[in-house]
């Protein structure tokens, strides 16, 4: 039961994030770079989805989120402009966050997997 109440605190975040990235993602210039955004993104949705489910510090947050971001965008073909599945960035982003991490001593693997996995569904969303 305590699983589903922690992904249950995550959706209200990740919906109220997806809609303000929406938002700011529109409202900026178009020759944003696609890396600095997604960085940007991840960092913001990591810290509120991490707040959300209590993992981890908010800097810490922000550092596992924006590496979600970069590794995530790395995966993305811009040759091509194509994206790939949502299911890919979610894995992609749950393998990063838990990484980084690990490596900064911040958060457990579990949430850090859920709230990487967020992150990168979100990226391939916003895509």
């Amino acid at each position: 039961m305590k699983r589903f109440n922690s992904i249950a605190r995550i959706f209200p975040g990740f919906i109220a994030t997806s809609l303000l990235s929406g938002l700011v993602i529109r409202a900026q210039p178009a020759v944003a770079d696609d890396l600095l955004r997604d960085i940007g993104i991840g960092a913001a949705t990591n810290v509120v989805t991490g707040e959300i489910i209590n993992n981890g510090s908010a800097v810490g947050n922000a550092v596992k989120g924006a590496a979600t971001g970069a590794a995530v965008n790395a995966t993305h073909d811009s040759t091509n402009n194509s994206v790939g599945g949502t299911v890919k960035d979610a894995a992609v982003g749950a393998a990063a966050n838990v990484v980084t991490g690990v490596i900064i001593d911040d958060g457990s693997v579990g949430e850090n997997a859920a709230t990487g996995a967020a992150t990168g569904a979100l990226l391939n969303i916003i895509k």
